[in-house]
């Protein structure tokens, strides 16, 4: 599998541009559909300048993966600090990852993704590597800093509490919108996290630095 993005700036318009537009693609019409040639054309830039950036579409669409996860990362960074305790930090940080779970773009790249995973298993890795695997790892690092802090249980395994966290915050509101459900409104999201923080910390927390 090769993913490999060219060493250009990453802060370029004309990447912007080529990330928007092949979002919008593989949205509107699926992995298997889209050609580099489409995407050029959406984003008003040449096959050259495209694949200057971008070496296949599979790299392209792992950036966009990728640029998504990174947004969350800093994004959840940003609540966090805000929070005065662990149970503060993780509602902070639990809302902002199921409005990210449950945006219609999250949807919709993860729907892509399950519908063309057995034609182009190197896709669903790129998206695993990109993606989810990279949250669980950003998440496990924080729990473990938690874990040194004396915030968290120390004899657990960061990346095990890691899953049990998001599997509780994504519950069954989130299988119910893959499958074409409603998306809950921001009250009903608000109240998984809550419940979710909740149990977490039951199994995981230090009773005197909640």
């Amino acid at each position: 599998m090769s993913c490999t993005l060219a060493a250009l700036p990453d802060t370029s318009p004309k990447r912007t541009a080529i990330l928007k537009a092949g979002a919008q693609l593989f949205m509107a019409s699926g992995y298997a559909n889209v050609s580099m040639d489409a995407v050029a054309k959406e984003a008003g830039v040449s096959k050259a300048t495209l694949y200057a950036y971008f070496s296949g579409k599979e790299a392209l669409f792992a950036a966009i993966v990728g640029e998504r996860c990174t947004a969350i990362a800093s994004e959840s960074e940003e609540m966090a600090s805000h929070a005065d305790s662990t149970d503060g930090a993780l509602r902070e940080l639990g809302r902002v990852w199921i409005r990210f779970l449950m945006s219609p773009q999250s949807l919709a790249i993860h729907r892509t993704v399950i519908a063309e995973c057995t034609r182009f298993p190197d896709l669903a890795q790129a998206f695993y590597e990109s993606g989810p695997g990279r949250g669980r790892a950003w998440l496990g690092r924080r729990l473990g800093e938690a874990q040194q802090q004396g915030k968290l249980r120390a004899d657990a395994d960061p990346l095990v509490a890691a899953d049990h966290l998001v599997g509780l915050i994504r519950g069954d509101l989130y299988m119910q919108a893959m499958l074409g459900g409603p998306v809950p409104d921001e009250a009903a999201m608000d109240a998984v996290v809550d419940s979710a923080v909740d149990v977490f910390l039951r199994a995981y927390g230090v009773p005197s630095r909640r």
